[in-house]
């Protein structure tokens, strides 16, 4: 009886065209806020953003098979690495194409280690990664990106105090208390509170707006090699891997539970392709990176909007990937995005920024890392030490060492990684398998 009231739609189903339009401006909607706000932080263009973005989702929807209906964003992981290689400071201000160039080539190199992953997962299964890579140090690699972002947070909501606290409160709240679709949009309606304020406080000018171009071409710039970068971005992606493995096993659950209530009969293995899943979000790095869009990751905001909805069709993520794309030529929404004042920006980032770092600590909790180990200890002590005081005690993040500068947050994930090896030896290389790598722990929590 229950089935007769139940709607939905599963990755390889498609809705009516008037509803999948409906839907993907859904997805579009969930995407824009945060994956332009990277591009605003990082001195991106905004218009090659989207465009990246949608080219990157066409890419991974492809590479998949269509079989993970999952959208592609830019990724907050890599501002402050991307920022320490472009040199922007302020909100909005677009860098140089050179560096630009340079952070592309960085992106483009980080895809290559989740492509890795995704090869070794395929080949020797997650366990063997996940003694390499335990929560205690991907845990703590994402509390120092997060908290690494602080300071950026703090200096654009000092542009206007009153603004920025009314902001951070009002999107806080929306978060907290509005449900359903409405609960997934807490970030756009912030920026529309804040950006409606601000036009009677004088801190918006729309000169800009009304002389842009309604048609533009996105800027693009090609990735120039510099191995400097290369080391400086990389790792990052490490501390993506646990993310978008989660959201992996949440469309598993989310999909298989819908395909029982239609009583399709069928069942959707997902959750088996997590090699894949990381192979096609390295394919989207080195998209996005290559025609100069920032490095991203599957967005659980659009897979949480997925649920809810009960519409997974991949065909839907498609027509969302062409409309941003779509949306990347008119030169007036650019113009548009960029006159949305810096403590706007700043009091959603300081609720955002600490997410990230919260979800580190998420992490280590649902893998039950144990904190009384002497071993986990060293790991995560370092890690966030490293991390945390290599990118506020020096400028840029870079950290002084024997006559070379060295990327705090890439240089505490190694150095963590090192660590590890080192102090687990006997149960990494060994056949010992009393491993403190969460492996028998439920990922589906």
């Amino acid at each position: 009886m229950e089935t007769k009231h139940i709607t939905g739609y599963l990755p390889d189903e498609k809705p009516p065209v008037w509803k999948l339009i409906l839907f993907a401006l859904q997805q579009i909607l969930i995407m824009f806020p945060a994956t332009v706000l990277v591009a605003l932080l990082t001195g991106f263009h905004v218009s090659t953003t989207l465009f990246a973005s949608g080219l990157a989702t066409l890419g991974f929807i492809l590479i998949t098979k269509g079989q993970i209906p999952l959208f592609y964003g830019s990724s907050f992981s890599y501002i402050a690495a991307i920022c320490a290689i472009t040199g922007v400071t302020e909100l909005g201000k677009v860098a140089p194409d050179a560096l630009i160039s340079k952070a592309q080539f960085g992106i483009v190199a980080s895809g290559l280690v989740s492509i890795a992953a995704g090869l070794i997962i395929n080949k020797f299964g997650k366990d063997k990664v996940d003694k390499v890579l335990p929560p205690t140090i991907t845990g703590s690699i994402a509390i120092v990106i997060g908290l690494s972002l602080a300071g950026s947070a703090m200096t654009n909501a000092s542009g206007n105090w009153a603004i920025a606290i009314i902001v951070l409160i009002a999107t806080i709240l929306f978060s907290v208390f509005l449900k359903g679709t409405l609960g997934q949009l807490p970030i756009l309606f912030g920026i529309i509170l804040g950006y409606a304020i601000s036009i009677p406080a004088g801190l918006i000018n729309f000169s800009a707006v009304a002389n842009a171009s309604f048609l533009t071409l996105p800027h693009f710039t090609l990735p120039s090699v510099d191995w400097a970068t290369a080391l400086a971005i990389m790792p990052i992606a490490i501390a993506t891997i646990p993310e978008s493995s989660a959201h992996l096993f949440q469309l598993d659950l989310y999909v298989n539970d819908l395909s029982k209530k239609l009583g399709r009969k069928k069942e959707y293995k997902i959750a088996d392709k997590l090699g894949l899943n990381l192979i096609g979000d390295g394919i989207g790095d080195m998209i996005s990176g290559f025609v100069g869009g920032p490095a991203g990751t599957n967005y659980g905001e659009n897979l949480s909007t997925m649920a809810i909805t009960r519409n997974f069709s991949s065909i839907m993520l498609v027509a969302a990937a062409i409309i941003t794309m779509a949306l990347s030529l008119l030169g007036q929404v650019s113009a548009l995005v960029l006159t949305i004042p810096g403590a706007v920006i700043g009091g959603i980032s300081i609720y955002l920024f600490g997410v990230i770092g919260v979800q580190g600590v998420a992490i280590m909790i649902s893998k039950k890392v144990d904190m009384f180990d002497n071993r986990n200890l060293a790991i995560i002590a370092t890690i966030l030490t490293i991390g945390l005081g290599g990118s506020f005690g020096f400028p840029g993040g870079m950290i002084p060492v024997f006559g070379a500068k060295l990327p705090a947050i890439a240089t505490a994930a190694l150095f963590g990684i090192v660590m590890n090896l080192v102090l687990n030896a006997s149960s990494i290389f060994g056949k010992n398998k009393n491993v403190t790598s969460a492996k028998n722990v439920d990922v589906t929590q």
